[in-house]
């Protein structure tokens, strides 16, 4: 049985204190970022936390729309706060544990560090909804924790990306 922690404030903030210290992460996020057209308009961050990912999209691709997803209060007031200056992103509460409520299509759906929490059936379920989310050409980028087949791997190689693209 899955325990989820995350809609505990203290433990939803720990993380946030901890977050920029994750081996790899900047490289990580950099590589995820070069994945997404150019041409993107409107991107969905799945699982945004404190809407970290999301501002360094912005930043690369200030014109795009955004909306940012996150079920935790404590990371969805964070989200709110980065974003309050910027009627371009909309915070939306929301458990990836259930089907994804009505949100329009995408160019780009993006998640950092938020899938791995949801069961491995619903992870199924999950990416199916996102690829309903894509426009043609759109793209799902996931910057995810990955099992290594030896535990020296796992330590050199701790994140990986994964992205695929809607034909």
């Amino acid at each position: 049985m899955a325990i989820n922690l995350w809609d505990q404030s203290n433990h939803a903030l720990e993380y946030l204190e901890r977050a920029d210290s994750l081996p790899h992460r900047t490289e990580g996020e950099s590589a995820l970022i070069e994945f997404i057209p150019q041409a993107a308009r409107r991107i969905l961050d799945l699982g945004t936390g404190d809407g970290r990912l999301l501002a360094l999209v912005k930043r690369e691709r200030p014109k795009t729309e955004a909306v940012a997803v996150d079920f935790s209060p404590a990371m969805v007031d964070a989200a709110r706060n980065r974003f309050a200056g910027d009627s371009s992103v909309t915070v939306v509460p929301h458990n990836l544990d259930d089907l994804l409520p009505d949100l329009g299509k995408f160019d780009a759906v993006v998640s950092s560090f938020a899938i791995h929490h949801v069961v491995h059936e619903r992870k199924r379920t999950l990416y199916s909804e996102i690829h309903g989310l894509l426009n043609a050409g759109g793209v799902f980028c996931n910057l995810e924790h990955v099992a290594s087949p030896t535990l020296r791997l796992h330590v050199e190689f701790l994140h990986g990306i994964e992205c695929t693209t809607r034909d």
